[in-house]
């Protein structure tokens, strides 16, 4: 059976490696905006479009993870919470607490 404290030590690595996506597209975004007016047409539909929308979402999503996980990671590093129960509540609370917190960003940005 795949535990929570795994799960999240998974989620941490792939937030934080599925970050550079969002980067590429915000740099690709700014370098169009350096380049043309035809190539910032292109980058900005792209960045504005669905395709942006989601990445741009997912990427809260895993900016918000990946700041609780480091929290937890201080709280072990401090030598508290390393029970399996403790460990277990603290993996579900960045996993609710990221979506939460993702879910009170968005309303805020719009």
């Amino acid at each position: 059976r795949l535990q929570m404290t795994s799960v999240s030590s998974f989620l941490t690595r792939i937030t934080g490696n599925a970050l550079i996506v969002s980067a590429a597209l915000a740099v690709w975004w700014l370098i169009a905006a350096a380049t043309s007016d035809a190539a910032f047409a292109t980058a900005n539909a792209v960045a504005t479009g669905w395709f942006g929308d989601l990445v741009f979402t997912l990427s809260a999503l895993a900016i918000w993870y990946h700041y609780l996980a480091g929290l937890r990671h201080l709280y072990f590093e401090a030598g508290h919470g390393l029970d399996v129960p403790t460990a277990e509540k603290l993996g579900w609370a960045c996993i609710i607490g990221s979506v939460v917190l993702t879910a009170i960003t968005l309303y805020l940005v719009q």
